[in-house]
């Protein structure tokens, strides 16, 4: 029987007291969820204006009608859903209650929500007369929790990246660690190395040089003791060889000082500290020339106005030591091409060599110590050195420093 709506879209049986009916209207319309009533034959007997407003209905045009085909028809995909087995009949067919989030209604224009519904048997007595059933539209809820769901995947699927690369980093910084320390042990092997070769060379050249000067000056003050005991002609001929003497001796110390200003050069060039680090390279890059028989081409530009700190002078010209020590020994090179060229921003050294060449994988060897003692001063600086080479092609080095621009300034 057709139940007619109250003025609060509730609709009710006919016989119902109007008061009853009234505070059951404000109570089921007060609610946000939808509520609804069918009796055993799953037809509606009651819904609230939530539930009419839901399924876009008017109240009074669902009352009667069968729930399960109004707006319980179909699954989510569209297929048909049988209301043997719809667990809101089975609360009043078996008496079951449930509670379900997984499955949808549909509205009147036939488009679905998600919804989360209950259904609880109306029992009056001993019998059950129908069943009541509340439901809310969890699409928002579902939507957010599939959005959630696509978030926890994509922060775990980030999380495993970050963890990969975390790992892959530290087994860099691992590696590079242990190459420092290897360059470090080399590197104090090395300076034991230079101490050694100097105090073999102040041993053997000047250390033999100051005995043989003292031998000399014993003699020399022996004879001019004698002096007065000797006839005028061997006085002159004493005179003679005392003479000779203090020029073989003077010759002596002449390469004594040479000897000297190598070794110190060796150690610090003079030039770098007296006319700068641009003078420097030049004399260096026409010493290397000449002394490795190669013929040079030689450039600078932008150097005019351009002055570096002491340490990163110091840096680039250990460097470039060491470039041309690498020339030296390994390129078998009959040419080579030395470009300066420096910007306030930037400076670039590049070295290349005819010489023979060799494999990438020869300058990342872990016993590279000199390519990775080059490589570690530019990246201490902010620099980096990189280094191209071909089997008979010779090689390439480039040295590329950003500058300050407080390092610009007139040069004196």
């Amino acid at each position: 029987m057709l139940l007619e709506t109250s003025p609060f879209s509730f609709a009710h049986n006919k016989g119902t007291s109007s008061l009853w009916q009234h505070q059951l209207n404000l109570l089921l319309d007060s609610t946000g969820e939808g509520i609804f009533g069918i009796d055993l034959d799953g037809h509606c007997v009651f819904i609230n204006r939530a539930g009419a407003n839901l399924l876009g209905w008017e109240a009074a045009d669902i009352l009667g009608q069968n729930m399960h085909e109004l707006t319980h028809h179909s699954h989510a995909d569209g297929s048909h859903y049988p209301d043997t087995d719809c667990p809101i009949f089975n609360a009043f067919r078996q008496g079951l209650a449930c509670r379900i989030d997984t499955e949808v209604f549909w509205r009147k224009d036939h488009t679905s929500f998600a919804v989360e519904y209950s259904s609880y048997p109306i029992i009056d007595g001993d019998e059950v007369r129908g069943a009541v059933i509340t439901f809310v539209d969890i699409t928002a809820r579902r939507q957010a929790a599939q959005d959630l769901q696509r978030a926890n995947a994509s922060l775990a699927r980030a999380n495993d990246e970050l963890e990969l690369r975390v790992g892959a980093r530290t087994r860099e910084l691992s590696a590079a660690l242990g190459q420092l320390r290897e360059l470090a042990a080399y590197s104090e092997t090395i300076r034991e190395e230079e101490r050694t070769r100097i105090a073999r060379e102040v041993h053997d050249e000047l250390g033999s040089l100051l005995v043989a000067l003292k031998m000399d000056v014993n003699w020399m003050d022996k004879r001019l003791a004698e002096q007065q005991q000797r006839s005028m002609l061997e006085a002159q001929s004493m005179r003679d060889r005392l003479r000779d003497k203090c020029q073989s001796m003077s010759r002596q110390i002449e390469n004594a000082v040479v000897n000297v200003g190598r070794i110190i050069t060796d150690l610090r060039p003079s030039i770098l500290d007296h006319q700068g680090l641009w003078a420097a390279l030049e004399w260096q890059a026409h010493e290397f020339a000449q002394s490795a028989e190669v013929s040079l081409n030689w450039s600078m530009v932008g150097t005019e106005h351009i002055e570096l700190p002491e340490n990163l002078a110091m840096a680039v010209f250990r460097i470039f030591q060491e470039m041309l020590s690498n020339v030296a020994r390994h390129a078998r090179a009959t040419h080579i091409l030395i470009n300066v060229e420096v910007s306030p921003s930037t400076l670039n050294l590049l070295v290349r060599d005819n010489g023979c060449g060799a494999p990438a994988a020869a300058f990342d060897a872990a016993t590279a110590y000199g390519v990775m003692g080059m490589r570690e001063r530019a990246r201490h600086h902010g620099g980096r050195l990189s280094i191209t080479s071909q089997i008979g092609q010779g090689s390439l080095f480039q040295l590329r420093i950003p500058l300050q621009h407080t390092y610009c300034g007139h040069g004196t």
